[in-house]
């Protein structure tokens, strides 16, 4: 038997490199600045509990495997401490688990991840309204089918690459549809309840449509995200 933990994550600001600039302050433009900061808190919290069950767990031999991640050892490594130095909180705790013995392990196909990030490059910098609906209609008819190759990509790689016996992290944005296609031999353990986090990442998406049980059920989600994750 094969054991896949799996951390379904949603992005910082910090992971998202030259764009998150521009997220940033589109988030606050349609959203407002309380709002935001407080999104921004709950994912803080979200992050705090993921590091705090990984700092019970014994570790060594664990291998790594990471959203956007095109490379492993040295290469892979220093993207992880790049990442961490830029305040990534997905990295650090990666770059810790990598100090107390884990192994990271190349996850992605570099293409595939670099289209999607030109996409959302194009969408998160237009200027104009007319632009960021071409923008957002042409990442619209491209998502499914790049989320889907780079999915069955990183379902290979873990079932290729962990050995029976072996335990291996997966941390993965909540949008990824990797658990169907995993094989039967491979155990997996939700660190958090992925349709959870990613029902919170489309309510977001949605907040200004919000009625008031909505919002409800928005702070709900976002108590969830910062509570301590249940490690029985």
């Amino acid at each position: 038997m094969k054991t896949l933990i799996y951390v379904p994550i949603i992005h910082t600001s910090a992971d998202l490199g030259s764009i998150a600039k521009a997220v940033a302050k589109r988030g606050i433009a349609d959203l407002g600045e309380g709002f935001w900061e407080e999104h921004e808190k709950t994912i803080e919290g979200f992050w705090d509990a993921i590091a705090k069950c990984f700092d019970s767990i014994e570790v060594s031999g664990f291998k790594i495997y990471q959203d956007g991640m095109i490379a492993d050892e040295e290469v892979g490594r220093k993207i992880v401490e790049e990442g961490a130095k830029k305040g990534s909180k997905n990295h650090e705790i990666v770059l810790r688990l990598l100090e107390r013995g884990a192994i990271l392990v190349k996850t992605e196909d570099f293409s595939l991840v670099r289209k999607e990030y030109d996409y959302i490059k194009k969408l998160t910098q237009a200027k104009s309204m007319p632009g960021r609906m071409i923008a957002y209609l042409q990442y619209r008819l491209v998502r499914n089918g790049l989320l889907r190759q780079r999915d069955e990509f990183i379902a290979r790689q873990i079932n290729e690459t962990l050995e029976r016996g072996e335990t291996g992290i997966l941390f993965i944005g909540a949008a990824h549809r990797i658990i169907p296609l995993l094989p039967q031999w491979i155990q997996v353990r939700q660190v958090k309840e992925v349709e959870k986090i990613r029902e919170y990442q489309q309510i977001f998406q949605r907040i200004f449509l919000f009625r008031k049980e909505t919002r409800k059920r928005f702070e709900e989600l976002a108590r969830y995200l910062v509570s301590p994750v249940n490690q029985n």
